[in-house]
């Protein structure tokens, strides 16, 4: 089919039930590029097209698209409204999941390499037991955290096995973290690294809950064979049929954000370290958690309850945790530049809900007697806070600040306040918006968010 026309099919089934292409394509074939590739002329299979056309006959009355609009009917206005949008319902289609804004934010501001920092910290704390270090990503994203946190360990323990574990379900985020292992299993050959779609609940053991979906459970194991970074890469891109085919997602009817259709696990390690790593290596049914290391970097919505960020993310989290393992987990603070933007554009507007001591305290509640082994350490601001920038010259701000620099600064400020497509259209009518941008990244030099972190420690002496 020619793509263009595909094309056409798409714009107006996103126009008429008011849904974000780049939503569409996550939706339809787990691609938020899907409809810019056809845009700019790719080329699109028959398989694809049947995928997308079946998304459009489920859904022909939008009701994905009203099960993220509800919540979030367009209320803002422009700079100077004065009233502030109420906060959006958790169950919307999460904001994180708009390529465009994502990997604009990724590139422009520094929040992963200062995160990989702050883990970097705990990694001194760490005291492994034999066979070797157990890390687990909560939220891989496009592996950039990750894969400095690999390079930490390795200096750190550069002869001990690593056991690395990654959740992530967006395909696209997937790809971008593979690309990074080639040079990790280079430089640290005794690396078992896995990365599984699976939830907070199921991803830490390997193990889905219900019984449908370990009966459907999808376990493919890779032994890379050469001993180059490039032979290494040349096998993993391999793998993009195998990923293409089955990392694929739908919408829950329950919350509306993507799960997994069926749950994968992808195992790689070097074929010349399969021996030594026997006893790293999971085997099917048969896995563990007791991890020395729990990472998780902005792991929810802001907006999203106290009660499921503590029930359904970190409590399940700090469960896995070995003797002596520690989890970090990293959210948005505000208190900031970022925030300043949004609110001269929406008054009064806080997508920060809770910090580290309300998240803590629920987190010890919902655990009760299975926390009494663990540390829960808030900390003070000092040690908690830290900022990231986004990365500008010296001569980018000042007395005239170029447009691209205002888009940037712009995008990073509704990203971190995850500010929905819905509420963003009345705003970006006018020059409103920029104009708001302008005013603060020249109060403050610059533009700059902070986060803060708090840690959840096992202690060494646990059974």
């Amino acid at each position: 089919m020619d793509s263009q026309s595909l094309l056409q099919e798409i714009s107006g089934y996103c126009r008429r039930v008011g849904m974000a292409e780049s939503t569409f394509g996550r939706l339809a074939v787990n691609d938020g590029k899907l409809v810019s590739r056809l845009r700019f002329g790719g080329r699109v299979t028959v398989e694809t097209v049947e995928r997308v056309r079946g998304f459009m006959t489920r859904h022909k009355g939008g009701e994905t698209a009203s099960r993220q609009a509800k919540p979030n009917a367009p209320n803002a206005a422009p700079a100077g409204a004065p009233k502030a949008a109420p906060a959006p319902s958790d169950k919307n289609f999460r904001f994180y999941d708009n390529r465009q804004k994502y990997l604009l934010f990724v590139n422009t501001c520094s929040e992963k390499w200062v995160v990989a920092e702050r883990i970097g910290l705990e990694i001194a704390s760490l005291h492994p037991r034999p066979p070797g270090v157990r890390v687990f990503d909560a939220g891989v994203g496009d592996g950039t955290v990750l894969s400095r946190v690999m390079r930490s360990l390795h200096n750190r323990f550069p002869t001990t096995p690593l056991y690395i574990v990654g959740k992530e379900i967006s395909l696209e985020d997937v790809r971008l973290t593979l690309e990074k292992m080639p040079d990790r299993f280079y430089e640290h050959p005794a690396t078992v690294f896995i990365i599984t779609n699976m939830n907070y609940a199921e991803a830490p053991w390997l193990m889905p809950k219900s019984v449908d979906a370990a009966t459907s459970m999808l376990w493919h194991e890779v032994s890379l064979t050469g001993g180059t970074s490039h032979e290494f890469e040349e096998q993993i891109t391999q793998l993009q049929p195998f990923l293409s085919q089955h990392w694929r997602t739908k919408v829950s009817k329950t919350s509306g954000n993507p799960i997994y259709e069926k749950p994968v696990v992808l195992v790689l390690y070097r074929d010349d370290y399969k021996l030594l790593l026997d006893q790293m290596r999971p085997k099917r049914g048969a896995t563990r958690a007791d991890y020395d290391l729990v990472m998780a970097s902005q792991p929810y919505r802001a907006r999203a309850s106290l009660e499921f960020k503590a029930q359904r993310v970190i409590a399940p989290l700090a469960r896995a945790l070995g003797p002596g393992g520690r989890l970090i987990g990293i959210h948005s603070h505000g208190q900031d530049p970022g925030l300043e933007i949004i609110q001269k554009v929406w008054p009064g507007e806080n997508p920060f809900m809770h910090d580290r001591h309300q998240l803590l305290r629920a987190v010890k509640a919902d655990l009760g007697s299975a926390g009494r082994d663990l540390n829960f350490n808030a900390y003070a601001d000092a040690r908690s806070l830290f900022r990231y920038n986004m990365h500008t010259l010296p001569s980018e701000v000042g007395e005239s600040i170029g447009t691209s620099t205002l888009f940037a600064a712009w995008n990073a400020a509704i990203y971190v306040a995850q500010i929905e497509d819905q509420r963003l259209e009345p705003v970006i009518a006018n020059n409103g918006y920029l104009e708001a941008t302008r005013e603060v990244l020249q109060k403050h030099g610059g533009l700059w968010f902070t986060d803060e972190s708090f840690v959840i420690s096992r202690k060494r002496d646990s059974a």
